[in-house]
């Protein structure tokens, strides 16, 4: 038997400087909704989610659709790139991707990040065997996981990622088997 793991990029959110709070936008909240017939079908045992807002209010009505309560974990949170806003986020991410052991602006190396979240994932894994797990999350940590499992995603793959976008992950004992993706919204 299989375990899956639904990795769900959160819908569009209106940016606000407070990333723990900022909430999903008219559009976010609509993509939000779709998910609910993506899902059709696929019962998922547990939904997880990061504790920002952007990330809980993606998959709250497929919580709701289930009667399942999210629970929160800071280990998919997205990666901290600096403590305070960066004159060029674009320039940051593409420089900290291409030196994975380095963070010049005060937060998470792409190593750090990518075995924070490989760790949790193999922790669900052994606590969630043969089960189907749905996790709310962020484009960058989401990108570093599945990196760790087939090197081919990254920097590249990042900068076309939608909001929101599915991605199914396959396991047998623990084992990964493959990555595909499910669905993406513009």
């Amino acid at each position: 038997m299989t375990t899956t793991i639904y990795l769900v990029r959160h819908a569009h959110s209106t940016y606000s400087t407070d990333e723990q709070a900022r909430p999903l936008s008219e559009q976010g909240r609509y993509y939000a909704e779709q998910l609910t017939t993506l899902f059709k079908g696929i019962k998922p045992d547990h939904i997880y989610a990061s504790p920002y807002r952007r990330a809980i209010e993606t998959v709250q009505p497929l919580a709701a659709q289930y009667g399942l309560v999210i629970q929160e974990t800071a280990a998919v949170q997205e990666r901290l790139l600096a403590p305070g806003e960066l004159s060029d986020f674009q320039q940051a991410v593409g420089y900290v991707w291409e030196h994975p052991d380095e963070n010049p602006y005060g937060g998470e190396s792409n190593v750090t990040a990518q075995q924070r979240i490989v760790h949790e994932i193999k922790q669900l894994l052994k606590k969630h065997k043969k089960q189907t797990v749905v996790i709310g999350t962020h484009g960058n940590i989401m990108v570093l996981l599945m990196q760790h499992f087939d090197p081919t995603y990254g920097y590249d793959f990042w900068k076309t990622l939608k909001m929101p976008a599915v991605y199914r992950m396959i396991f047998k004992d623990g084992v990964f088997l493959h990555i595909e993706e499910v669905c993406q919204h513009n």
